[in-house]
């Protein structure tokens, strides 16, 4: 199936699902959707930081301290929390990553939203990222991270979580 045909739950400000569509069309209609945020780091506490590749249907070439994606209709955060960081990161028995918090992410120019739900996990395993997703890959630690925030194009709503999230643990 291709990505655009996937189908979502579709949602509402308070996050009760109230229909169901394909990607493309909730992309292109800028339906209320879900989406979850991993943030994956090493046995070193470095962060998985990645360049999406130039085919994705949002946010193409742009980088990423999260990995995630959407969740399909009736699917749970948590199980597309776990499902998204092992397809992303190429690895399968990663723990089940632990939720952090959850937010409604409103795009800048007001034509999106989407619930976002925010998780960490521990990947001790080798990586070997999807191709399809993954063009470019490393593990950051939280100094170079920081440095690299205002040398790349981030993606907004993962830089939105990454606030958020920085904002917590102050």
């Amino acid at each position: 199936m291709a990505a655009e045909d996937e189908i979502l739950d579709v949602v509402d400000e308070n996050d009760r699902v109230t229909g169901q569509a394909p990607r493309g069309e909730v992309y292109a209609k800028g339906l209320r959707h879900r989406a979850v945020f991993v943030l994956a780091r090493d046995a070193e506490d470095r962060f998985f930081v990645h360049r999406r590749t130039p085919i994705k249907l949002v946010f193409p070439s742009m980088y990423d301290m999260f990995v995630g994606g959407v969740v399909g209709a009736g699917e749970s955060y948590d199980d597309a929390a776990l499902r998204e960081a092992e397809e992303e990161l190429g690895v399968s028995g990663l723990p089940r990553p632990e939720p952090l918090f959850r937010f409604l992410y409103e795009s800048g120019d007001g034509r999106a939203a989407w619930w976002s739900s925010v998780y960490q996990v521990r990947c001790t395993l080798p990586v070997n990222p999807q191709v399809e997703e993954v063009a470019w890959h490393d593990f950051l630690t939280p100094e170079e991270l920081e440095r690299r925030l205002t040398e790349w194009e981030w993606v907004p709503d993962g830089l939105a979580a990454y606030e958020r999230l920085k904002a917590l643990r102050a």
